[in-house]
This record gives structure tokens, C-alpha cells and sequence, in this order.
């Protein structure tokens, strides 16, 4: 049985080690990406001097608009619960942008922008520095990932079967990293032992990240937990519906006559009741993270272990600010939870600061294995080769 787990081991390690070994080490580089971008870039992420209060929203949001062309707008506002953290304020395009803001002058601190490091490192993670084809045809670096992430799951299991121990004694010798007993034995230890220390992480990993890679596994693993599949959703779902049911719908009406929704929008800021309900959810949640507002509806997030892209959401009325409907995670059905445990859980937020060093150092083990692989792999392939040849030598002999 051994020695077939043992050919599955090395045929499928042999053809995908290398892109293995780019997956998690490009996985791993981004595991403390937020703590090395506010580390470079203090001056962007942080005010130089917190004051007593901060400016309201929509007079921030106000100054921010001002700055901008007229086909970009102000979609939302993050306020931390740490004072010497600079504001975030959303913008309507491109995709996830956003300026930084120092809450207490109304200074714009900068644009956010991914370093291209990291930009490297995340599409080099997720498709191989591929792009999605603008035809449509297959994405070929998104698919090549996911199939070396799926043979990583087979390896590591038919690398438990090899390995597994018949007595307490070769279970205690198994899981040693001997460093003087020579280079070869160094090396296997390191593929062993680290292997199996890291089993756990790399497996979590894998099966989580399977499903931003294909869609029928992405399927399966949902239905696992219960959950089906949302057709063309995008996130949780709740916030695209809870901006809309908030009171947007609202915003802009007229009641028919000519006229009408031109007085009605011309005094109306949509940033008008920001501060409002941002002082009520700050009050209603005094262990909050962060709070963000936008048009019509609002999130709390908080410092907690498991899912981190946990937050509890609210609807408003943007004429009143008066909140008009609640949902709060701990209520929210498994559909409303699950795509946040799965990122959690593949990046290691999920038991805070400890899970995610040990995610980090079993990405990076995971990204040597198939190196030291590779070298015991040849070693063996040259110590053959050698016998072969003194065979051969003493029969001409």
C-alpha cells in the first residue's frame, strides 16, 4: 500500500512542486501585508496628531467630494475606534478605491494604492500573473492554480500514508530536524517533520482556496455546510441589499410634479446624516473596530477572534438618519457567514495575531517542501544511476 501512496507522492510532486512552492510562497508573502504597508506608509495610514474630536462625516465627505472629477463620488466613510488612525473614505471607481483623510483637519492624507509588490505577490498567488480574458475563453492561470492547489491536497495525504509510524518510537524520531548528522539527512527531517507540523495549516489552506478556483468545488464545499450558492451575488450579499433597501430607493423621488426632484435634490447632501447615525452606532457598540457609513445603510465590525469579516449591518433613512432596520451577525443564517470564515480561515485571521505567524511559517514551509523534495528526489535518481554503473563495471570486471 506504502509503495503506491509513495508513486502517487512523487508523480504528482514532480510535475506541480514548482508551482506549488510559487502558491505558498506568494501566499505567505501576503499574510502581514496590512502591518508592512502601515509600517512604509505611517504617514498615510495615521493622523500626526489625534485632536479632541473629530470633524463630522459629512463635512469630510463634502471635502473629499470637492476633490474629485465628476464621474467619481463618495460611497461611504470607515471610522476606527483607534483615535490616531486616519479615516478611510470610499470612492464610487475604480473598484475598491479610496483616500485617506486626517478626521481632525479635513487634510487628504492620499490615495490607497497596492504596493506593486504586493499586487505581484496576490496575482502571482491567485493566477500566475495571468488576466482574465476580456473574450471570455479560459482563464488559464486561475485554472492552473487551482489544480495545483487541488494535487497540494493529494500530496499531503498520500504523504501521511507514507509516513505514518508503526511504533511510539519511529512517531518520536519522525518528527526530529537532526541538523549535524550531514546535508541529506537535514534535509529529509525538514521535509518530513515539516510536513507534518504543518499538515493542518497547509490542508486549511488548500481546501479553502479551492473555492475561488472552481465553481463546482466552490459548490460542493458550500453544500457541505448547508449553504447554496448565491446565482451572481457578490459578497455576503446583505450590504448590496441593505443599500438599497435603506432609503436610496427614496432618495431622488418626486411626487410627480414638474419641478419637484430638482427642489428636492438641490438642498439635500446625501452625507447629511452620516455623523448621526455613525454617534448612534458608536454609542450602541462601544467595543466597536470600525464603522462604516454609506448611502443608506451601515456596518460595525469588531476586534474578536474567528470570522474577521464579521459586522453586524443596519439600514437608515438618508433624510433622517433614522436607523430603520438591524442584522446582526450572531442572528445571520450560515449563508451570511460562511464566505467570511473561508478567507479567515485560508489567510489565518481567524485566532488573531498567533494563527496568522503560524499561517505565515507553514505557507513558507509549504513552499519549501517540494525544493527539498526535488533534492532527495535527484539524490536518490543519482545514487541509483551510480550503482547501476558498478554493476555494469564489475560484470565487464
Amino acid at each position: 500500500m506504502k509503495k503506491i501512496f509513495s508513486k502517487i507522492h512523487l508523480w504528482l510532486s514532480v510535475p506541480f512542486g514548482l508551482l506549488i512552492t510559487l502558491i505558498c510562497f506568494s501566499g505567505a508573502m501576503l499574510v502581514f501585508e496590512t502591518e508592512v504597508m502601515e509600517l512604509c506608509r505611517r504617514d498615510l495610514y495615521y493622523v500626526e496628531k489625534a485632536g479632541p474630536v473629530p470633524l463630522p462625516m459629512s463635512r469630510l465627505a463634502e471635502k473629499v467630494a470637492a476633490t474629485l472629477p465628476d464621474s467619481v463620488s463618495v460611497t461611504g466613510i470607515t471610522a476606527s475606534s483607534n483615535p490616531e488612525r486616519a479615516w478611510q473614505v470610499n470612492l464610487s471607481k475604480p473598484r475598491r478605491a479610496s483616500v485617506y483623510v486626517d478626521q481632525y483637519t479635513g487634510e487628504v492624507k492620499g490615495r490607497y494604492e497596492r504596493a506593486p509588490f504586493f499586487m505581484t505577490m496576490f496575482r502571482l498567488h491567485r493566477w500566475l500573473l495571468d488576466s482574465m480574458k476580456p473574450d471570455g475563453s479560459i482563464f488559464w492561470g486561475k485554472m492552473i492554480v487551482g489544480t495545483a492547489t487541488l494535487m497540494l491536497v493529494f500530496v499531503l495525504l498520500s504523504g501521511v500514508v507514507i509516513w505514518w509510524p508503526r511504533t511510539k518510537k519511529a512517531l518520536k524520531n519522525s518528527l526530529k530536524i537532526v541538523a549535524g548528522k550531514g546535508w541529506r539527512r537535514f534535509w529529509y527531517d525538514l521535509h518530513v517533520a515539516g510536513g507534518m507540523y504543518t499538515l493542518i495549516f497547509l490542508l486549511a489552506m488548500a481546501l479553502t482556496g479551492l473555492t475561488w478556483s472552481f465553481s463546482w468545488y466552490r459548490t460542493g464545499f458550500y453544500k457541505v455546510f448547508g449553504v447554496e450558492t448565491a446565482q451572481g451575488g457578490g459578497g455576503h450579499g446583505a450590504p448590496a441589499q441593505t443599500a438599497a433597501h435603506g432609503g436610496d430607493g427614496g432618495q431622488g423621488r418626486s411626487d410627480g410634479r414638474p419641478g419637484t426632484e430638482n427642489r428636492e435634490r438641490k438642498p439635500f447632501s446625501p452625507f447629511a446624516n452620516w455623523q448621526k447615525v455613525y454617534e448612534e452606532l458608536k454609542e450602541l457598540n462601544p467595543d466597536y473596530r470600525q464603522i462604516t457609513v454609506s448611502k443608506g445603510s451601515a456596518t460595525v465590525s469588531f476586534n474578536r477572534l474567528g470570522n474577521q469579516r464579521a459586522a453586524d449591518r443596519y439600514t437608515f433613512n438618508p433624510r433622517s438618519g433614522e436607523i430603520t432596520g438591524a442584522t446582526l451577525y450572531k442572528d445571520a443564517d450560515a449563508s451570511g457567514k460562511i464566505r467570511g470564515w473561508i478567507f479567515s480561515v485560508h489567510v489565518g485571521s481567524w485566532g488573531g495575531l498567533t494563527t496568522r505567524i503560524l499561517s505565515f511559517l507553514a505557507a513558507l514551509v509549504g513552499a519549501s517542501l517540494p525544493l527539498t523534495g526535488y533534492y532527495l528526489w535527484i539524490r536518490r535518481l543519482i545514487r541509483k544511476g551510480s550503482r547501476k554503473a558498478n554493476i555494469q563495471l564489475k560484470k565487464v570486471a
